[in-house]
């Protein structure tokens, strides 16, 4: 799908490949937002859960830290929240918080019932469809804790950070919108990574590694919610134009 020229060029540049993902993942998310309104955001969210469940436990190297690449895709998720939280008030934030978290347990069962079906045996076909088979099952094949602690860390902290964002947002009235996005957003991804890192990973690698790419992922969280910012008053003007009309 990757035009071999530019796959080489991202190759040598991971760093930009990052930032250029992100980029995308966010306007996406405004796209859909812009496209669809308060549905959309609801679906960015729905696909931002499924995108960070399978590739979450890819780990890739980038500015010389060890992370996730599912880092990304679950980050958005918070920026989604924090633009229904700010255009569509409490309720609606909380609502997609409990449809994402139906979302992520109907993907992880699917996930899983999809590896009970054997590969096929078919002479011409049976070669192709083990190695599939295999590739699949590496990928979607969750542990019970990478699945509690998946779980956990999303309700946990998103419902926090619909909290906290309206806290602020009581404090302060309509200013510094990007203070509760990022006031919000970095008090969350301090609980959803620490609940991660020593559910999930605790015991699949030792405690200093745990904490190591908890710690990792919280800085890459932090540079997304600062990024994202600027997404957010861009969904916040889509939003000023979409309104009255939009139900």
């Amino acid at each position: 799908m990757i035009p071999d020229s530019l796959a080489a060029f991202f190759a040598g540049n991971q760093e930009l490949l990052w930032l250029t993902t992100l980029l995308v993942d966010l306007a996406g998310t405004v796209l859909l937002y812009r496209l669809f309104g308060k549905a959309g955001l609801q679906v960015a969210i729905a696909t931002a859960i499924i995108l960070a469940n399978l590739q979450g436990p890819k780990l890739t190297v980038i500015f010389g830290l060890q992370t996730s690449l599912g880092v990304i895709f679950y980050s958005s998720i918070f920026f989604a929240t924090d633009v229904l939280s700010e255009n569509y008030g409490r309720a609606e934030a909380n609502k997609a918080v409990r449809m994402g978290f139906a979302v992520s347990v109907i993907v992880l069962i699917m996930l899983s019932l999809a590896l009970l079906y054997l590969p096929s045996d078919r002479p011409a076909t049976a070669a192709y469809s083990a190695s599939i088979h295999d590739a699949f099952a590496t990928i979607v094949n969750f542990t019970p804790r990478f699945v509690f602690g998946s779980l956990l860390a999303y309700y946990v902290s998103q419902s926090f950070d619909v909290w906290a964002f309206h806290k602020i947002k009581q404090l302060t009235g309509e200013r510094w919108l990007w203070l509760r996005n990022n006031g919000s957003t970095l008090g969350s991804q301090i609980i959803d990574t620490a609940i991660y890192s020593l559910v999930a990973w605790w015991g699949i690698v030792d405690l200093k590694t745990a904490l190591a790419l908890g710690a990792a992922k919280y800085v890459f969280k932090l540079a997304i919610a600062l990024i994202d910012t600027a997404f957010l008053y861009w969904a916040k003007h889509a939003y000023a134009r979409r309104h009255p009309a939009e139900g």
